[in-house]
């Protein structure tokens, strides 16, 4: 059985950088699927994220299923609901939206979920994520009614990151959000590896070869790309 988390682990301490793609449920057409996935395959991508934060009641399902006809890479749930697990995926990610105060999206959802994970064989890995302001009001902000910790309030995001782990969290994310402006600073990143002894990921407004490269440069161990291939699939030669 494929071992997400161990492997991502074992990537982090032998310093190889790893890649996913993300694909909205709601943003993607299904007949595409064999030709983008082909594209993946093909890139340097080393798992695919499916999740988006509003997404029609199956879609996931569908689309996880559909995906794996054409892929041996992982693929990990990045759910915006509950509505979006699936046993079909590999592993999910156990998110806790710790950059808010929104109790739903700190345990609440979590609690709901239960009964579903309780009939599954997912890899459930415990996730801290952290929303941090990409210069555009993003649809996690909407939908969780929360608010992005500013990028000058550097110190908030470390300590943020740090109760995190201390909490037990396995992997900590920092986000931009789909669409952000611009990504995560390459300073962020690096006062929280200092702070961070686990796995660190990292999404959101990253657009370019170069920005993928600063986040790499700066600590990222794995670093997610979604919108740039949804208005773009040549991004792909670029990387």
């Amino acid at each position: 059985m494929m071992n997400v988390y161990q492997n991502i682990l074992k990537a982090k301490e032998k310093g190889e950088q790893l890649f996913a793609v993300l694909i909205d449920p709601d943003k993607f057409e299904l007949k595409n699927t064999g030709g983008f996935i082909e594209k993946v395959n093909n890139s340097i991508a080393t798992h695919i994220f499916v999740g988006g934060s509003v997404v029609d009641a199956d879609a996931t399902e569908a689309l996880v299923h559909k995906v794996k006809k054409f892929t041996n890479l992982p693929i990990v749930l990045f759910p915006g609901d509950v509505t979006q697990i699936t046993n079909s995926a590999n592993a999910l990610l156990f998110l806790s939206l710790l950059s808010g105060r929104n109790a739903d999206y700190l345990i609440g959802k979590h609690v709901e979920a239960v009964s579903k994970l309780r009939e599954t064989t997912l890899e459930v890995i415990p996730t801290g994520y952290i929303l941090i302001d990409g210069g555009v009001k993003t649809a996690v902000s909407r939908v969780t009614q929360t608010e992005a910790i500013s990028r000058e309030n550097l110190q908030t995001i470390v300590d943020t990151v740090k109760a995190g782990q201390l909490l037990g969290m396995q992997l900590m994310y920092l986000e931009a959000g789909s669409g952000a402006s611009y990504p995560i600073s390459k300073e962020i990143i690096e006062r929280v590896k200092k702070e961070a002894k686990i796995p660190l990921i990292v999404g959101g407004g990253i657009k370019t070869k170069t920005q993928l490269e600063d986040a790499f440069a700066a600590g990222a161990d794995l670093v997610v790309v979604g919108t740039a291939f949804e208005e773009d699939e040549s991004f792909f030669d670029k990387l």
